[in-house]
């Protein structure tokens, strides 16, 4: 399979389409936003339509920001479903819920195409030099169509289930990640009030059990107060939007999850849902009247 369609050029579709126009492979992108797209046709790639893509490619990724962007690039007249042909593979690597991946799965089979849900984790960064972790929902024998593309683009592949699973399992992660950082902002806070030098907390704790990935990719942004996104709070509070509808759906109390979805609300009412999900701390910071910064307070 070497025609790749790729639709989603944000911060994280343009440099995993980059790479696979790198790799060698014939890449068609459409996005609204045309000056991304030409960053892509400058590299290689060709501007189509999803319809058009519909009809030419072997493999179309979509990288969108929520279900409804996913669903109407799917469906409907000009969408690719109805345009496509028999063996079509549909990969959808946005952040969505388990009902709707589910049901795109079921719509897909009208049409000969098949679908995948495989969701992405590692932000920017690791989109740039392809070691995303990809948790895939879909059956295997798709799977294995396609697995020498997502070698591309991730290094972590994992079948965690059938559709809808890869999804479930992105919800979990965003669970993990941004309650880690919501944690981490908490304490980076509580030392920065106290009046010690964060940086040299940072380097005595990350060794121990309190350090994590997420500590070592955030704290020293958010010590240079560089809170320009490799994943945006919006896209966080969407994608915990969607733990509560799934959670609630199946009885599970998310009340950690609850509430930094509050949090998430109260920084976007004073303006900062578009900075980087480390940004986080800045609400900490606010009720607290301190700022985490390097050095000595």
């Amino acid at each position: 399979m070497k025609k790749i369609g790729f639709v989603g050029l944000g911060i994280m579709g343009n440099p995993m389409s980059k790479n696979l126009v790198k790799a060698g492979y014939d890449v068609s992108v459409f996005d609204l936003n045309k000056d991304a797209v030409q960053r892509l046709v400058d590299l290689g790639a060709k501007e189509k339509s999803t319809k058009k893509m519909a009809q030419e490619s072997d493999v179309i990724i979509t990288m969108l920001p929520a279900a409804a962007h996913v669903l109407s690039t799917l469906e409907g007249k000009d969408g690719i479903f109805e345009n496509a042909h028999q063996g079509l593979i549909v990969i959808d690597m946005s952040s969505i819920g388990p009902i709707d991946a589910k049901k795109i799965a079921s719509e897909a089979v009208k049409y000969g195409v098949e679908t995948l849900d495989a969701p992405v984790s590692g932000g920017e960064p690791k989109a740039i030099d392809g070691t995303l972790s990809i948790m895939v929902g879909g059956k295997q024998d798709t799977l294995h169509k396609v697995d020498e593309i997502l070698h591309v683009i991730g290094e972590n592949i994992v079948l965690v289930g059938d559709h809808g699973s890869g999804v479930t399992a992105k919800l979990a992660n965003q669970v993990i990640v941004n309650l880690n950082i919501a944690a981490l902002s908490e304490a980076l806070v509580l030392a920065a009030k106290a009046g010690i030098d964060i940086e040299k907390m940072y380097q005595a704790i990350r060794g121990g059990l309190a350090g994590s990935t997420v500590m070592d990719a955030k704290v020293p942004l958010i010590l240079d107060r560089n809170f320009k996104p490799g994943g945006t709070m919006a896209i966080n509070m969407k994608d915990l939007t969607n733990v509560l509808q799934t959670a609630h759906d199946l009885d599970v109390p998310v009340p950690f999850s609850s509430q930094l979805l509050e949090i998430f609300h109260s920084l976007k009412a004073d303006g900062k849902i578009m900075n980087d999900h480390g940004g986080i701390v800045q609400y900490f910071e606010k009720i607290a009247n301190v700022t985490v910064t390097r050095g000595e307070k």
